[in-house]
């Protein structure tokens, strides 16, 4: 009876390290190929949207009149337009060098570690957010101030 206790003991121990565990190399490869696709995607879109920013800049100092908002209203609009593409683009760029510091985790074989915790990273938030630098819960506790 005691045997099988400790063989229970043993397989639930054994299931739980299986979930922290480190990442293994062919799992590193999927999580870098991700990361990459999707520094790809930002570079597009922040390249786009530069490109629409200077067109209607173009525009603007070409003197075409028939462009140029007459109403407050329409100042206005163009205003806030301008303020979300910029707003955008931080946030693009602050997502870029995210994964820029998660393609250097990899480089430095730090990946998939909690740079808080120093435990494993669960794959599943990996998969959810590659670029991820803690684990759930040191990010809950960051949230909430009890770690700095």
């Amino acid at each position: 009876m005691a045997q099988k206790r400790k063989k229970a003991s043993r397989t639930t121990n054994s299931s739980i390290r299986g979930r922290k565990r480190r990442l293994t190399t062919t799992e590193i490869e999927h999580f870098k190929q991700i990361l990459l696709e999707k520094r790809r995607e930002i570079l597009k879109n922040v390249y786009e949207i530069e490109d629409e920013a200077l067109k209607k800049s173009r525009l603007d100092a070409s003197g075409d009149l028939s462009s140029m908002p007459i109403h407050m209203a329409d100042l206005g609009t163009d205003n806030y337009e301008q303020e979300f593409v910029l707003g955008l683009m931080d946030s693009e760029r602050k997502l870029l060098h995210e994964i820029d510091d998660a393609l250097q985790r990899i480089e430095n074989k730090t990946y998939g570690v909690c740079e808080g915790t120093g435990q494993p990273i669960p794959k599943a938030r990996l998969e959810a957010q590659p670029w991820a630098r803690h684990c759930v819960e040191y990010t809950r506790m960051l949230e909430q101030g009890l770690v700095e």
